[in-house]
Formats: C-alpha cells, structure tokens, sequence
C-alpha cells in the first residue's frame, strides 16, 4: 500500500523531534557531562514539576546561508524555550543549548527568547533564562546582535512586571551579560560558568593584564567582589533548587500579593533567647543572622548576596507564613555601618520587593555610613541616596526594629518613621542619637572639658549623663518616631501581628513617569 502525504509528514515529524532530542550529537553532549554539566534538556527537565513542561518553537532553524551553515542547521536552534510547572504555578524558562553551536545566539535563536518573553509579559508569568552561551553568532554578524538588543529591551520592559531570574550555567561574555544583569537575581555555578565583557586574551592586549576566565569573571569574583552575582552554587542541580526555592517567595506579577504558606510555627512564639542577644558593651558585635533566623518562620531565611558586603543582610523569609524581604544591619563585620556596596546591596533588594508587593521587615543596628576618602571619593553620598530613595519609594508594608544603635543618617535610611516606615520598634537597649556618646559629648563639651582639673572624669560623667538622656529609645518614643518599646522576646509576636493588620495597607507615590534616582 503507498506511502499517504499523513504519514509523511508523521515521520518527518517524528525524524525533527528526534533531532532536537539529539541537539549537538551524542559526543558534544558526553563532553557537557564530562565537565559535571547537564544539557539544556536536562535543566529543563529538573527545573519544572515532573511532566509539566511544553516547549515552544523546536522547530526553528537559523537562516544564515553564508559559511557553510545552511547545511548546518538543527532544530531549536541552540536554545530551548518553552512553559512548565513549577509548584503547580507557571513559569516559562529559555535554556541555552551548548552543544549546538556552542550556545550562540543567533537572529531566529533570539527570536524564541523574544516569543517568551512576550508571553510572560502578556499572561503575567515569572521568567527563568539558563545562560550557557558563547555570545554572539559571528556568522550572522549584526542579525545577533540585533537579537541582543531585541532581548534587552524586553528584559527592561519586563522589570518590575514579573520576576526574572538568570542562572549562569557555562561561558556569559560580551553582550551576553547584559540579559542577566537587567534581571531581578543572578545564580552562578562552581566550577563551569563565568561571566565578562571581555576576556582575558582583550584584557592581556589592551591592559597587559595577565588573568585567568575563572579569575577574571567566575561565581567567587563576582559573588564576593563585583556583587553582579546573588548565589554561588555548587552544581547545576543545586541552581536549579534554588531556582525553585526563589520563586516560592515570589508573586507571578505585580498585581498579585506576595504568597503564603501555611506553617507550624506559632506567631505568638515567644523568642526568649532574644533577650541576651545584645551584649551590654555596645563595642561588642553580635551576629544579626541569630536575630533573624529565631524571629521568623522554622529559622528559615534565603540569603541573598550571602557573599558580598557582609556588613548589611539581605533575603527572604515568612512570618506567620506570610513571605517578606528581611534587610539587617550586620554587626559582625565593619560593626553593621552603611558603606558603598551595602547601600547598593540592600536598595537594589529593597526596590526588588516592592516592585512584587513582598512587605519589608527591616532590623536595624548601624552606627553611621562609614568614613574615609575611599568612601567620600567612591561617592559613598550618590550611593547611600540610593538606599533612601529606594526606602522613600517603597510602598509595600515596611515594619523596622531598631534592636541596638541607630545613630546619624543611617537612623533616617534604615526605614524609619520619617521616610513612611509604617510600623517602628524598638529594643529597651537601643540607641537612636546623632552620635555615639562618646563622640556628641567631645563636641558639645569640648570647653568645659579642656578646662577641667580631671578632663578624663570630667568627659566620663558627660558620656553618663549624655547616655541617660539621648541613647535610649525613649526620646524617639516620646515623639512617636518609635511606635513601641518591647523586650526582645516578643519581636515575632509583634511582627507577625503587624503583618496581619497592614495586609490592607494602600499607599501610592505622586503621579509621574519615573522618578530619577541617584545613580
């Protein structure tokens, strides 16, 4: 019996699918788990809820007709792009393709990215791109970077609509970077991926620099120095979990609420251990993370940007199952001032949560921005300004917790009453002054203790009484900059039972195209 045009067409379909399937062939794609990588596939797969996954566009192929590429051609092209489940709620994902043509993105390959990105757009949809890419297709010249900036714009757009989050699998250079670093967070893995806009051989030409790929721009260079990175993993299959665990916290859009889960953890917990926390010498540092991580849901707490600016934490909790952006001064490392890369770190987190509606549980202990010329010529007051703004302009429910100094400007930034905190506590054992005792006392009484028989006695009992009157929260209290005054111990019940009342909290900043932040 001939043959039907049907089944054809079914075999031709069975035959294209089997070659996506194949991607880059068996060799290229035992090469990618020599180096401890999974395929794109594979990525995919342990991304999304098991069976949930559907692609879109496999069949697309590049255009190029010019050294030897149209009878190089494979269908998808070198990325897969596509929609699944991820705890149950849908998400649309771009996965780069290493072993087809090396990751590179050529005019069609960008045009699925865009396809997606538009969707998600229009359906309100978090998007998660997998970078493993070697840049551009030089074949097709300015058809690729046409893509780029194709994507770009629509990374831009999408900002603050719906979350988006890179994982950095393999190679990112050039133009590639500018994708992942217009997103809400980036992931890196140990061991394979990077990330810069030239490499090293241009940076050996042009500076006589000589450096390596993972010294120049690996997960550790841009976790801990550059601050381009969120999260260091230790393989794909960890990125891919936090990937997950990220979007837990998050809403799909703009216009949904932050998300709920329901948890064992009493809201009422009383947190005893809070009560000595503080030590009685206010030189002594103390760690924030145990403050943290006994006052929300199970101790749970997903830090962000772990490795970078020690000095200020940022991440993502629940209080009464409720998801919330925790930001907190740090004792333990340069005694929790505000310097440029913690000002950085917290407002672009800060600006984060507030574009998706996630409230801010701010716990604060800073005794000023730091000081110094590296500071002053670094722009530390263009940088700082940034955290205010971003505070200024946030919107969503901002709860603050001032559990030892907050001294000068850094009182002001740190989510206080006067920059629209919505509910403000404090410890017995804080501070809320200009200065530190010491410190106020040596300016206002610098005569008086010049010309004292015992200037040391004589300063002594101006820090007391100084003390006694200023550094305490009472004075704030009396002014009603502090709602209330409470023993540590009752932090999580006090928090959770504002979360609950401010769940209706409307406020909205004056009409205008965008403001124009310090940057």
């Amino acid at each position: 019996m001939a043959e039907s045009s049907v089944d054809r067409r079914l075999l031709r379909l069975e035959e294209l699918r089997q070659k996506s399937l194949e991607a880059g062939g068996a060799r290229r794609i035992a090469r990618q788990h020599e180096k401890g990588k999974m395929t794109a596939r594979e990525r995919v797969e342990f991304l999304f809820d098991p069976g949930s996954f559907e692609e879109i566009d496999r069949f697309v192929t590049h255009q190029c007709q010019d050294f030897g590429m149209a009878e190089n051609k494979v269908p998808g092209d070198g990325v897969i792009t596509g929609r699944g489940l991820i705890d149950g709620r849908p998400v649309f994902v771009f996965s780069q393709d290493f072993t087809v043509h090396g990751g590179s993105l050529s005019g069609a390959y960008a045009r699925k990215i865009c396809k997606i990105m538009d969707l998600a757009m229009k359906t309100g949809t978090p998007v998660v791109g997998l970078n493993d890419s070697g840049g551009a297709r030089i074949q097709e010249g300015v058809e690729s970077l046409g893509g780029y900036a194709d994507i770009f714009l629509r990374n831009t757009l999408a900002s603050g609509v719906v979350p988006q989050i890179s994982a950095i699998m393999g190679p990112c250079a050039g133009g590639a970077v500018y994708s992942p670093a217009i997103t809400d967070f980036i992931l890196m893995v140990e061991n394979s991926s990077y990330m810069y806009v030239t490499g090293p051989d241009v940076v050996k030409t042009v500076t006589n620099e000589t450096v390596n790929h993972e010294n120049l721009g690996g997960p550790w260079v841009h976790n801990e120095k550059s601050g381009v990175g969120h999260f260091v993993m230790p393989n794909d299959r960890a990125a891919l979990a936090q990937i997950r665990e990220l979007l837990s916290f998050m809403p799909s859009n703009n216009v949904e609420d932050a998300p709920s889960k329901a948890t064992d953890d009493p809201s009422d917990r009383l947190c005893e251990d809070l009560d000595t926390i503080v030590p009685k010498d206010v030189k002594k540092p103390y760690d924030m993370a145990e403050v943290v991580k006994t006052v929300i849901d199970d101790g749970h707490f997903v830090e962000v940007h772990a490795h970078y600016a020690k000095n200020i934490m940022v991440g993502f909790a629940r209080l009464g199952g409720r998801s919330v952006g925790i930001i907190a001064n740090q004792p333990k490392f340069l005694s929790g001032t505000l310097d440029i890369d913690a000002s950085l770190k917290a407002a672009r987190f800060v600006r984060f949560c507030d574009c998706f509606n996630i409230p801010l549980v701010t716990f604060v202990d800073v005794p000023g921005f730091l000081p110094g010329t590296v500071q002053e010529f670094g722009g530390i007051i263009k940088h700082g300004a940034k955290l205010l703004y971003a505070y200024c302009e946030a919107t969503v429910p901002k709860l603050t917790v001032i559990t030892r100094k907050a001294y000068g400007g850094a009182y002001d930034v740190m989510s206080s009453k006067h920059i629209r905190g919505d509910v403000n506590y404090a410890w017995p054992c804080a501070e809320i002054a200009v200065m530190g005792a010491p410190g106020a006392v040596e300016i206002i009484y610098r005569n008086e203790i010049k010309a004292a028989d015992d200037p040391v006695a004589t300063k002594d009992e101006f820090v007391k009484n100084y003390e006694e009157r200023f550094s305490n929260p009472f004075e704030a209290a009396a002014r009603g900059y502090i709602d209330d005054i409470f023993e540590p111990r009752f932090t999580r019940q006090r928090l959770c039972h504002a979360l609950t009342f401010l769940e209706s909290k409307r406020d909205k900043n004056p009409p205008k195209k965008h403001g124009n932040i310090p940057l």
